[in-house]
């Protein structure tokens, strides 16, 4: 499966995105419908879960606070009250999945940031751009065709 984040395409993923060291994102499809399946774990500053989504259901949430909104063709999640975006997953193709737009918090508490033109991992004190490195710039693949974002790897 080939991800693209922001305006980077990761080519022949397996689908899982981790994010400093923890699996924060799984990207699949259904085998019979074709239908986008994500995992994903949302944390708040200080690294607590706040929501957790298996198989594009919300699996736990927080006091109702987020709302997950799919179709067999992408998968969205948002804060309820504000209507921030956390993440928003299109299939372009049959195996092209885009991660167009979305900000959450890593399991570090560092803030992800995805536009259409790039994406930032932020510290509390740093700022990383990461807009235009190649996979093998931010950590890479490893064998079994995990992309890894990790700021160790500036």
């Amino acid at each position: 499966m080939d991800i693209e984040i922001g305006s980077n395409l990761y080519r022949n993923s397996n689908g899982t995105i981790e994010v400093e060291g923890v699996p924060q994102l799984q990207l699949t499809q259904h085998p019979t419908s074709g239908a986008l399946l994500v995992n994903f774990a949302l944390f708040d500053l200080n690294g607590r879960m706040l929501a957790k989504v298996v198989d594009s259901t919300m699996m736990f949430n927080e006091r109702r606070a987020y709302e997950l909104t799919k179709t067999d063709k992408s998968v969205s999640m948002k804060e309820a009250e504000s209507g921030k975006i956390l993440f928003q997953f299109d299939v372009k193709a049959p195996d092209i999945v885009s991660l167009s737009r979305g900000e959450f918090h890593t399991m570090k508490g560092h803030l992800f940031h995805v536009s259409p033109t790039g994406y930032l991992l932020m510290g509390r004190a740093t700022l990383l751009r990461l807009k235009d490195l190649r996979a093998a710039d931010v950590g890479g693949h490893d064998q079994h065709g995990v992309l890894k974002i990790d700021r160790a790897a500036l």
